[in-house]
C-alpha cells in the first residue's frame, strides 16, 4: 500500500487523528465526511477531502495532501487542482489546505510563484518528524518517520496503550491492526507472521478478555471433569474457555474470518458455533 493511500485509510477510519494533526481536537467529527472528488474532464482527483455534512455549516472544508517524495511540480499541481475544484463545485464553505510531509527536506517550496499562497493562514504545512505526539493517534502516525528499529519498539508500546485506553475489544483490535499494518509497510521484507511475533500479537491468550473467559471455563471444566481427573478437567476448561471467548468475539461483531485466524480454526467450525449460539 502506498504511503498516501495508507494515510487516507487512516483518515477515513480514524478522522479524529486528522483533527489532532491540525490541532483542532475539539472538532465534532460527525460534522464531516472524508471523501474524494474528481475534477471533471481533466482526469484530476482530489483524494483527501473532509467536507462538512451540513451545507449551511460555517465549518471549513479541508483538502489534505500527503507528500512523501520531493517533487518540484507539487505546488503547481496542488494549487491548480484546488482552484479548479473551487470553480467546478463552488462549495458553500470556507477552505483549508493541509499538506503532510515526513520532514522539511522533502519539501520543494517553489517560492517564486507560491510564497504568498504558502503564507496564508488557510494553508497549513505539517512535518511529521517535528510533530509533538501526545495522543495515541499522533504517536501512531509518527511511526511513519521513525527508523525501523525505533518504529518496532514504539509499536510495542502503542499496542499496550491501545489495550489500556480502548475499552471496546473490537475498536481495540482494529486499532492494533492499524499499528501492525504500518509496521508491515515499514518492514516489507518481513512476513506478517514475523511482525506479529515482533509486536507480541501472535497470542490472543495474552488479552484480558481471554484470561477472564479462560478462568471461568476452566472452573466449569474442573467441576465436570473432577471424576475423570485434574488433567482432563484442565483440558475441558481450556475448551470451554475458547468457546466462551469465541462467543464473546462474535457478539462484538468480529467477522468469522477474523476469529478463525485468531485461533487457527477452520471457518466451518466458527460458523457452526455461531449457529449454536443463535
Amino acid at each position: 500500500m502506498k504511503t498516501d493511500n495508507l494515510f487516507y485509510y487512516i483518515f477515513l477510519n480514524y478522522p479524529q487523528i486528522f483533527f489532532e494533526l491540525i490541532n483542532k481536537q475539539d472538532t465534532n467529527i460527525n460534522n464531516y465526511e472524508f471523501t474524494s472528488r474528481e475534477i471533471k474532464q481533466l482526469s484530476f482527483r482530489l483524494d483527501g477531502l473532509f467536507l462538512p455534512v451540513d451545507n449551511n455549516s460555517e465549518n471549513p472544508f479541508y483538502l489534505v495532501e500527503v507528500q512523501f517524495q520531493s517533487d518540484d511540480k507539487f505546488y503547481y499541481r496542488l494549487f491548480s487542482e484546488f482552484l479548479l475544484f473551487l470553480r467546478q463545485y463552488q462549495p458553500p464553505f470556507p477552505w483549508q489546505i493541509v499538506v503532510i510531509y515526513p520532514s522539511r527536506n522533502i519539501e520543494v517550496k517553489a517560492d517564486l510563484h507560491f510564497k504568498s499562497f504558502l503564507a496564508l493562514e488557510e494553508v497549513k504545512i505539517i512535518y511529521l518528524d517535528e510533530l509533538k505526539a501526545d495522543t495515541l493517534g499522533l504517536k501512531t502516525v509518527k511511526l511513519f518517520v521513525e527508523s525501523e528499529a525505533q518504529a518496532v519498539e514504539s509499536a510495542k508500546l502503542l499496542v499496550r496503550e491501545a489495550k489500556q485506553q480502548l475499552p471496546e475489544l473490537k475498536i481495540q483490535q482494529d486499532f492494533i491492526d492499524l499499528i501492525e499494518t504500518i509496521i508491515v509497510y515499514k518492514l516489507p521484507q518481513k512476513t506478517r507472521e514475523e511482525i506479529e511475533a515482533m509486536l507480541g500479537l501472535n497470542s490472543i491468550k495474552e488479552t484480558k478478555v481471554y484470561q477472564e473467559a479462560f478462568d471461568e471455563g476452566k472452573q466449569e471444566g474442573k467441576q465436570e471433569g473432577k471424576q475423570e481427573g485434574e488433567q482432563i478437567g484442565e483440558q475441558k476448561g481450556e475448551q470451554k474457555a475458547k468457546k466462551a471467548l469465541i462467543s464473546t468475539l462474535i457478539n462484538k461483531d468480529f467477522s468469522v474470518a477474523q476469529i478463525a485466524q485468531m485461533f487457527d480454526l477452520p471457518l466451518d467450525y466458527v460458523e457452526n458455533l455461531i449457529k449454536e449460539n443463535q
